[in-house]
């Protein structure tokens, strides 16, 4: 469920200092929630960005997930039924039926942007 890259729509939503690395946040963007997250292996950092609401446990909680991996996917893992949300694809790896929607996201002069 990717939304469509419009350059002309990227919002600032946080420095990136703001989220600790390999955590998420919430921001609101056009009235809907999305989970930011900020991923850091040492060399690279990179930001990712999906819905908030967790389908499975009906509550807006993936922005306080665990964030790993599993095999090849980087995900995040839902704080109440540990459901794992593909952070590139917003898949539900359990339920493929409850993923969620992505957003594109970047960093820019300090900034977490994404496409709305």
């Amino acid at each position: 469920m990717k939304r469509e890259n419009q350059a002309a729509n990227w919002t600032a939503v946080c420095g990136v200092d703001d989220i600790v690395p390999n955590t998420g946040v919430c921001a609101l963007l056009n009235g809907e929630q999305v989970a930011v997250f900020r991923l850091n292996d040492g060399l690279d950092t990179r930001v990712f960005a999906i819905g908030n609401y967790d389908p499975n446990a009906h509550a807006s909680v993936l922005s306080r997930g665990l964030v790993g991996n599993l095999g090849e996917r980087i995900v995040v893992a839902s704080p109440l039924y540990k459901h794992h949300f593909d952070l590139q694809t917003g898949e539900c790896l359990e339920a493929p039926e409850h993923s969620v929607p992505t957003w594109p996201a970047r960093i820019d002069a300090g900034k977490v942007w994404v496409g709305a």
